[in-house]
């Protein structure tokens, strides 16, 4: 086995290379601290804020009747135009009449026999009523004459009695609004054969006003009955703005005229009712609207754009920026929001800076760069 001798001095020069090296600063491995996030920040403010509460409601027509043909019969006309208004009287359908007529004209002849059956037996119990008085007859043949008499004369009240109902499916072939509003699609064409066990021929509703019903909780139903006691002032008289699907608020301010007299037991909620004017038809029977109930006094209040709130399961939470720009979490008390402003019950103070761009970049405790964020609306609630 052969072995080699490195002689000490290359020994001693690689020493010392190395010690050398290892004094030196590794410039490639070193970085520059990275600058802090950037976030925008909105200041906690007083403004003038409604008090308000919100409910999921309903439209529902205040008239609404299913159009039926009340006797059979082939459709002869439909006088409407589907999806428009009518007045209260006016004709839509029309079912075939010659059979109808037909049974009227019967019903007539059947009244003039007897009308004439009940004459003769007239004249027969005033001829046998003046024998029986010269005892010409005898008393039991007046008898059996005047009974003919009341016979003939109920025959003729049996026959009056069809006439008024021949009259009557006369009439029920002619088929009219019975209210004012405006009427949907038909739903048969002319030419087809409908019954009273037919389908609905078309429905009616009646537009102008209408009624929006939302359930309230009975919680916040007595809250409200007690403030307006103590204020003297009638819960009926407060006003109901709608905010409609695509989000804008409706033109006109309806009135509460009802609540209901029973509580749901499945929701402890009960039915209110508030009747709106609706010229434009733009609230539709069964379309679902947000109804917003509004204080009559606006209050002072610490408002908050929307997109600051967070939440887990502890509630609501804000980022905010501390005098050394650090980030703190502050849990806080949302109230309810309009018109996309959003309270602040609990949790913050005047002049707080909160995150409102950002947040998804930052944690509690690091310090970041804050620039006021420019107003633009707050949206909806959180």
């Amino acid at each position: 086995m052969t072995s080699f001798l490195v002689p000490s001095r290359y020994l001693a020069l690689a020493l010392a290379a190395s010690l050398a090296a290892c004094g030196k600063p590794d410039t490639t491995t070193a970085t520059a601290a990275a600058p802090a996030p950037a976030v925008a920040v909105v200041p906690v403010a007083f403004q003038d804020v409604t008090p308000s509460s919100t409910f999921t409601g309903r439209v529902e027509a205040i008239e609404k009747v299913d159009l039926r043909a009340r006797v059979a019969g082939f459709l002869e006309k439909r006088l409407f135009e589907e999806g428009t208004d009518v007045k209260q009287g006016q004709l839509l359908f029309v079912i075939e009449k010659p059979p109808y007529e037909a049974a009227v004209a019967d019903a007539k002849g059947a009244i003039a026999r007897a009308e004439g059956a009940l004459k003769l037996a007239e004249v027969e119990v005033d001829r046998y009523r003046e024998l029986v008085k010269k005892q010409a007859a005898a008393q039991n043949d007046l008898d059996v004459r005047v009974a003919k008499q009341t016979e003939a004369r109920g025959a003729l009240m049996q026959t009056q009695a069809g006439l008024q109902k021949a009259e009557l499916d006369l009439s029920y072939t002619d088929v009219t609004a019975p209210l004012s509003g405006r009427v949907g699609q038909a739903a048969f064409s002319v030419g087809s054969y409908v019954g009273p066990t037919s389908e609905p021929l078309a429905t009616l509703v009646s537009q102008d006003p209408t009624h929006v019903v939302f359930p309230v909780s009975n919680r916040l139903i007595l809250e409200v009955r007690r403030q307006q006691v103590e204020k003297g002032e009638d819960p009926r008289a407060a006003p109901v703005k709608l905010r409609l699907a695509d989000g804008s608020m409706y033109g006109h301010v309806g009135r509460i005229n009802f609540v209901d007299v029973q509580v749901n037991p499945g929701t402890d909620t009960v039915a209110v009712r508030a009747e709106v004017a609706n010229p434009d038809r733009v609230l539709l029977d069964g379309a679902l609207v947000t109804a917003v109930i509004e204080s009559k006094e606006p209050q002072r209040a610490l408002v908050l754009s929307a997109q600051a709130f967070q939440s887990d399961q502890a509630g609501f939470y804000v980022l905010v920026v501390d005098a050394e720009s650090k980030v703190q979490v502050r849990r806080v008390e949302p109230g309810v929001a309009f018109e996309g402003k959003v309270p602040v019950k609990k949790g913050l103070t005047e002049g707080e800076r909160v995150i409102v761009e950002g947040a998804q970049k930052v944690r509690p405790g690091i310090v970041v760069t804050a620039t006021e964020a420019a107003a633009k609306p707050a949206g909806d609630a959180p």
